[in-house]
């Protein structure tokens, strides 16, 4: 009896391997499909493989347009800024002309205008497939317009009475008065990193208040048009921050489409109103009857003449198309944090083009502008790193509800939620 039971014992182990390895087999292959072929695959695997990788691609697409758009702000802005010191130094004197330089070049976007129907979308439309209405969509571009021809106005009164490393170190007062008008008009919310960067921004500027620049090869005013010069540009500042929370209102109410078409759309259109109002406030001024004797006594000839002022305006273009992509990427106040990072490079280069003097009172402006620079960009990361899942970090999922989850979610601490 000793033999059948220990055979019987040498039979149960076999079978007990084989129904383990049968229930292996089979809880493996319920991850498999057969093909119509008759080849297993490793579909679901390969499906999540593949999501994975087009999000991916998707986000580094994302992040390479968000760097375009920034090299273009801070390429744009320097070049056109300096520019536009330069026709004053040679001998420019017509406000109203410089700040035509500054919307009128608005034609050379025509091109890539008409291309934008065949390129993709920067990003997804918002489910909304209504038409805003003829009359809003005027009242939106008039309204910006307008707002756009005043405040470069205001900018060029500035620029043509104070030296540019002041005017930029002033200019950065612009991130406080984005943040303002967003905190009513987008419902930003204020964290103790914004608060710190707004307050140092503002003792930044407000430090300039008290210096007096002692002539120099860039600008040699009287006290008075100092201070003219200082109130146009903080005026400018706080306009264009104004204009940046009202565009990004205006997407989100109006527009309600994020794509290229709808950025050029709204840039070419508001434009084309600045540029018929600056047109208005040039001949109403009287100044066009002297710029043919302007451009005769140019210092650097007539050539260069016209060159300062095609190139200012390509210039700014190139700043324009960067500031409306990051806005609709990221946010107003982003945007507006990525023209601050080009603070330091109007100054340092403008100690070398213009001689303009670095006293230890601009050095604490710089170094408190850019500290409230640093110290705004570290919130957004803080935003960005704890957000619970992947979704506000990809492409079209971030932007499948670019208002309400994109720019809430990941930028909206920094930038501005709805």
């Amino acid at each position: 009896m000793g033999e059948p039971q220990e055979l019987q014992l040498t039979i149960i182990e076999p079978d007990e391997a084989k129904e383990k390895n049968l229930k292996r087999d089979t809880e493996s292959n319920s991850d498999k499909k057969t093909s119509p072929d008759g080849d297993t695959d490793d579909v679901p695997n390969n499906e999540a493989t593949a999501s994975t990788t087009i999000r991916n691609q998707k986000r580094h697409q994302r992040w390479l347009r968000i760097g375009l758009y920034t090299v273009s702000v801070l390429l744009g802005q320097s070049t056109a800024t300096l520019l536009g010191r330069l026709y004053y130094q040679e001998g420019g004197h017509s406000k109203w002309l410089e700040t035509l330089a500054i919307v009128a070049g608005f034609p050379v976007l025509l091109p890539f205008y008409c291309t934008a129907f065949k390129l993709p979308s920067a990003t997804n439309t918002i489910h909304n497939h209504e038409q805003p209405p003829v009359s809003k969509l005027a009242f939106v571009y008039v309204s910006l317009g307008l707002l756009v021809a005043l405040d470069s106005y205001l900018f060029s009164v500035g620029l043509s009475y104070l030296p540019v490393s002041t005017l930029a170190l002033i200019s950065s007062s612009q991130l406080a008065f984005n943040a303002f008008f967003s905190f009513f008009l987008n419902s930003l919310k204020f964290t103790p990193y914004i608060i710190n960067s707004l307050v140092l921004l503002t003792i930044s500027s407000v430090l300039l208040v008290f210096h007096n620049d002692s002539p120099s090869a860039s600008t040699q005013v009287s006290k008075k048009k100092y201070a003219i010069g200082f109130i146009c540009t903080v005026a400018a500042s706080a306009g264009y921050g104004l204009v940046l929370s009202l565009t990004q209102l205006a997407f989100r109410k109006v527009l309600k489409k994020q794509s290229v078409k709808v950025i050029l759309d709204l840039l070419v259109y508001e434009l084309f109103v600045a540029t018929l109002a600056i047109l208005v406030g040039l001949f109403a001024s009287g100044e066009f009857r002297s710029l043919q004797a302007e451009m005769k006594e140019y210092r650097t000839g007539k050539a260069s003449y016209v060159l300062n002022l095609s190139f200012t305006a390509i210039s700014y273009q190139v700043f324009n198309v960067g500031t409306m992509g990051l806005i609709l990427e990221v946010s107003s106040v982003f945007s507006n944090v990525t023209s601050v990072v080009g603070l330091p490079i109007v100054p340092i280069l403008a100690l070398a083009f213009f001689h303009d003097k670095m006293n230890a009172l601009k050095v604490i402006s710089l170094i408190l502008a850019l500290w409230g620079f640093l110290s705004y960009t570290y919130q957004q990361y803080l935003d960005y790193t704890s957000s619970p899942t992947d979704e506000h970090r990809n492409s079209d999922e971030f932007r499948s509800n670019p208002v309400s989850e994109g720019i809430n979610g990941t930028y909206g601490q920094v930038g501005v939620v709805h």
